[in-house]
């Protein structure tokens, strides 16, 4: 028996759940095999898998993340349910990626690391796709950019053709959209100086890598959203306003 991590989710959201299960990992030397490893891994993000394995397993989720972590020892495998997207969690999570170790680990895996700290550009996730009904809208992007003076002006997007994008090369016409897959945008969005950030695990991510970089966020309504506070960071700025 040992302690596998699957789960539903997209990339980010397997980001999440693996560096959630990778610290108990760490500290209690567990044998875990980690889904999306190697995505994770071309990110620079490290996953700790120990040696030892148990005949029984405890479940691991949301509600008792902090009483495992917090344990003094640990004598079962995992069953690990859940998302690790609350707001506490969510906060060791990004305080684990700007530990100096693991960011430099990050920062050098980065095929774009030459553009750290040596650009004046912006970067827009905007995620649509299956759950566009929960974009906050062309004016939260707008507002946004009227905050900030940039160079160049990229856009990371599962919708390219969408109206939205459409609005915004029309005010615009220093934008590119990107068309990297998921690992090189990432990386790529956190090497500009200013990052703006959409919805979901995706776009968070992308603000807990973007070391060097001013990050925004749309207000939101959490009763509203389909995952949990992840993004109500100190270090980011909340843009309150939002109208579609």
């Amino acid at each position: 028996m040992t302690t596998t991590i699957g789960g539903a989710g997209r990339l980010c959201n397997h980001v999440f759940r693996n560096i959630a299960v990778s610290m108990i990992a760490t500290k209690f030397n567990l044998y875990v095999t980690y889904g999306y490893h190697d995505k994770i891994d071309d990110l620079g993000i490290p996953l700790f898998s120990g040696t030892n394995r148990f005949n029984q397993n405890a479940i691991l989720c949301d509600d008792n993340f902090f009483e495992v972590l917090n344990a003094k020892e640990l004598n079962e495998n995992l069953s690990v349910h859940g998302f690790y997207q609350t707001k506490e969690i969510s906060r060791e999570i990004f305080n684990y990626l700007r530990n100096e170790n693991i960011k430099n680990k990050i920062i050098l895996k980065n095929p774009f690391t030459c553009r750290y700290s040596k650009n004046n550009d912006c970067f827009i996730h905007i995620r649509l796709g299956d759950v566009s009904l929960h974009n906050p809208g062309i004016t939260y992007y707008l507002n946004a950019l009227s905050a900030i003076s940039f160079d160049k002006l990229y856009i990371g997007t599962d919708e390219p053709h969408h109206s939205i994008i459409t609005e915004i090369k029309q005010q615009y016409s220093n934008l590119t959209v990107l068309y990297y897959d998921e690992v090189n945008t990432i990386q790529f969005a956190s090497t500009c100086k200013h990052v703006v950030l959409s919805h979901g695990s995706f776009s968070s991510i992308i603000g807990y890598l973007s070391f060097f970089s001013q990050i925004y966020y749309p207000e939101y309504e959490s009763n509203k959203c389909w995952y949990g506070d992840m993004f109500s960071m100190p270090e980011f700025r909340e843009i309150c306003f939002v109208n579609k």
